[in-house]
């Protein structure tokens, strides 16, 4: 009884900075600290509203049960992580469905693949849900393909109902031969792909704007006055006065 309070302290902090989207860890964590970041200073407001978490958290916790070290925040929130994908796949069960996969950089500098499934769920709604990131330490089509095929398998999907594919337009994403769209073509001949539209729309209105010389002395005129007058509170404070 005493743990399940406990962790279920713990995981209403967990889910409620999750669904925030913000940060667990604080610069300082240490006993003396003012602010310990999210997680400790959130766990702390539930120890002081209620008594029965009180009793039992943080300071009345045993050593070894606080749950407040790294590895258990992070196995919390890869808990509530499979729980949330866990749902849409149900949701999916064995409807056809399209893939969207991109590819960025995170701030540790680690390459990534962003997983997205699109599909129709009994309402006849378009539903499309964000499943994961994958760390991929090559960006080649084969190394690409094989981490599909990991998370297909890790998440009970078959590519026999796999119906589109949309990808951006780099060459080892849609290339003509030996690219990530043809190789899952070759596994799936009904998963059609779907090139990005708004890359490709990004794209031509850059080329169109740097052909245009009205266009381009627009944007460059419009990017200078932002830096000038955003590096000044004085001179965002006038330009604010004179369109009040």
């Amino acid at each position: 009884m005493a743990y399940r309070i406990r962790l279920n302290a713990s995981l209403k902090c967990t889910r409620y900075l999750l669904r925030q989207g913000l940060s667990f860890r604080g610069h300082d964590e240490s006993a003396t600290s003012s602010n310990k970041g999210n997680y400790l200073e959130l766990l702390q407001f539930l120890v002081n509203h209620d008594e029965k978490v009180k009793a039992l958290v943080l300071e009345n916790a045993p050593g070894n049960l606080k749950l407040i070290a790294p590895s258990i925040k992070k196995d919390l929130v890869n808990a509530c992580a499979k729980e949330c994908i866990s749902l849409i796949m149900s949701d999916l069960k064995d409807r056809y469905f399209s893939i969207i996969v991109d590819e960025a950089r995170d701030v540790s500098i680690k390459e990534q693949m962003a997983i997205m499934v699109r599909y129709v769920n009994n309402k006849g709604q378009i539903i499309k849900r964000f499943v994961g990131v994958q760390h991929v330490t090559d960006t080649t089509s084969s190394a690409l393909k094989k981490s599909i095929d990991e998370f297909f398998s890790f998440e009970g999907l078959s590519f026999s109902k796999l119906r589109g594919q949309g990808y951006d337009r780099d060459s080892n994403m849609i290339g003509e031969f030996n690219d990530l769209k043809t190789k899952i073509l070759r596994e799936q001949l009904c998963a059609f792909y779907v090139h990005c539209f708004a890359h490709q729309l990004q794209l031509t209105l850059v080329a169109v704007a740097k052909k245009n010389i009205d266009v381009a002395s627009f944007f460059t005129m419009a990017n200078n006055l932002v830096n000038v007058v955003g590096a000044s509170c004085k001179r965002h404070d006038a330009l604010r006065v004179q369109y009040q």
